[in-house]
C-alpha cells in the first residue's frame, strides 16, 4: 500500500503530508528497530482525523484515541507509525500491568544484575511510537510512572539507573473504549498529558473503501451489502436490541477472508459474527439481520470476481 498516494487521494492537507515526510527524513528509524516499522494492510479513512492526529504528533503531542468499538483506533495508530516511519511498540494494558512491566526491571546477565528494558523504555530510547492499547484498563498507580514521560519533561527516572530521556521522535498513542468490562476512569493528570481525539463511527462510504482495499476482487454489489449489514448491526446496538459483541469489524473481515478461501458464506459469517453473541436469543437476532442481507449459500464465485 502506497500510504502517501492513499492519503493524497483522501484529500489530506498537502502541507501536512510534506511535513510528515520531512519528519521521516530528519528522524530515520534506528537499525535495531527498523523491523518494527509497520506495513499496514488497511488504511484508516477519515480526512479530518488524519489531519488532526498528524498535526498533533508533529507538534510533539501524545494522542489518546477514544471512542466506541469498531471505530479504527488501532488501525489509525498503526497507520500513523507507518506514515511517520517510526518503529512501533504495542503495549497491551490490563489490570495486572505494573511499572516494571512498562519501564523495565532488574535481571541477571552473565552473573551480573543489569537493567532489562521494558517496552516504554525501548520506545523512548529508540524514538518509536508506543501504542498503549486499552489504556483505561490499567491501574492508575501503574500509569503514574508515565507522567514525567508524557509531559514537558520527557524523561523516565529508573531508580538505581540513569535517567532515560525521550528521543525527539518518540510519541505515545493511547487507545480506549467506553464501557468495556474492566475499564475505569482515567486519572485526570494522565488525560491532561494527551491530545484527545473522539473517534467517529466509520461511515458506509469509508467502510466500502476499507472492504475494497482488503478484498479488491469482491463484487461491488456485495461490498455494499456487507457495509449495509455492519450498519444494521450498529443500529441494533444503538437501540439496545443486541449487545456490541456481534458488532465486530475484525470479525466481519475474518469472515470475508474465510469466504475468499472458499468457505460458504453461512459458515463464515457464523464463525466471524453470529457466534460472537453467546446468548441464544441475541444470536438469533444477529442471525436474522445477517441473513436478511447475505444468503447462507453464497460461495466464492458468487461473491468475488475471477
Amino acid at each position: 500500500m502506497d500510504i502517501w498516494k492513499e492519503l493524497a487521494d483522501e484529500g489530506v492537507d498537502k502541507g501536512l503530508l510534506e511535513e510528515m515526510q520531512a519528519f521521516r527524513a530528519a528522524h530515520p528509524a534506528p537499525e535495531e528497530a527498523r523491523g518494527r516499522v509497520p506495513a499496514p494492510r488497511f488504511l484508516y479513512y477519515g480526512k479530518e482525523i488524519w489531519e488532526g492526529a498528524a498535526a498533533a504528533l508533529l507538534c510533539g503531542q501524545h494522542l489518546l484515541l477514544a471512542g466506541p468499538k469498531a471505530t479504527g483506533k488501532n488501525v489509525l495508530a498503526e497507520n500513523l507509525a507507518a506514515a511517520f516511519g517510526r518503529p512501533s511498540w504495542d503495549v497491551s494494558m490490563y489490570v495486572n500491568v505494573d511499572a516494571a512491566s512498562l519501564v523495565g526491571a532488574d535481571t541477571l546477565k552473565d552473573g551480573e544484575v543489569v537493567f532489562r528494558e521494558g517496552p516504554i523504555s525501548k520506545c523512548a530510547r529508540l524514538g518509536g511510537f508506543g501504542v498503549l492499547d486499552e489504556v483505561n484498563m490499567a491501574k492508575n498507580e501503574a500509569l503514574a510512572v508515565l507522567h514525567a514521560t508524557l509531559d514537558f519533561r520527557r524523561v523516565i527516572d529508573v531508580p538505581g539507573y540513569d535517567r532515560i530521556v525521550l528521543d525527539d521522535a518518540a510519541r505515545f498513542i493511547g487507545t480506549m473504549n467506553y464501557g468495556y468490562a474492566g475499564t475505569r476512569e482515567l486519572n485526570e493528570a494522565l488525560v491532561s498529558r494527551f491530545v484527545v481525539m473522539d473517534m467517529p463511527v466509520i461511515s458506509p462510504e469509508n467502510l466500502e473503501k476499507l472492504l475494497l482495499r482488503g478484498f479488491p476482487q469482491m463484487k461491488h454489489t456485495w461490498v455494499e451489502q456487507f457495509s449495509a449489514l455492519f450498519g444494521d448491526l450498529r443500529q441494533k446496538c444503538d437501540s439496545s436490541e443486541i449487545s456490541t459483541k456481534a458488532l465486530d469489524l475484525r470479525g466481519l473481515l475474518s469472515a470475508l477472508h474465510l469466504m475468499e478461501k472458499g468457505i460458504p458464506s453461512g459458515q463464515a459469517l457464523e464463525l466471524g459474527i453470529i457466534n460472537k453473541a453467546f446468548d441464544p436469543f441475541e444470536r438469533q437476532l444477529v442471525a436474522d439481520a445477517v441473513w436478511a442481507r447475505i444468503p447462507r449459500d453464497a460461495d466464492r464465485s458468487k461473491l468475488f470476481e475471477g
